[in-house]
């Protein structure tokens, strides 16, 4: 069975940390690209973060950049996703998603583009 599974969102403070981590099974994600997208109520769903799973270039949204730190671990078939200096607007359902045809061109991932997609974790930032 092919599926991404979440974990690591929760309630935290603003300034806070977590790491959010998404661990692949079924599938080797050394073959794909995985990211991190977010969606807020009433918003559309967007990027966040790619990594390739083959080279491990990683990519950013503007607005998480110098904030968020996406990794790779092959070996557990994970990434994670780790977020400092959480803001509100931080606030949303993680999704991770894997894409096969955005391998070596993370640039152009996009939802459209995803194979699998996990089932979300929630992260709320709030004092």
């Amino acid at each position: 069975q092919l599926q991404l599974v979440e974990s690591g969102g929760g309630l935290v403070q603003p300034g806070g940390s977590l790491r959010l981590s998404c661990v692949a099974s079924g599938f080797l994600l050394d073959y794909y690209a995985i990211g991190w997208f977010r969606q807020a109520p009433g918003e559309e769903r967007e990027g966040v973060s790619y990594i390739s799973g083959g080279d491990g270039s990683t990519h950013y949204a503007d607005s998480v950049k110098g904030r968020f730190t996406i990794s790779k671990d092959n070996a557990k078939n994970t990434v994670y996703l780790q977020m400092n200096s959480l803001k509100p607007e931080d606030t949303a359902v993680y999704y991770c998603a894997a894409d096969s045809a955005s391998l070596f061109t993370i640039a152009t991932m996009t939802s459209e583009s995803v194979d699998y997609w996990g089932q979300g974790t929630q992260v709320t930032v709030s004092s």
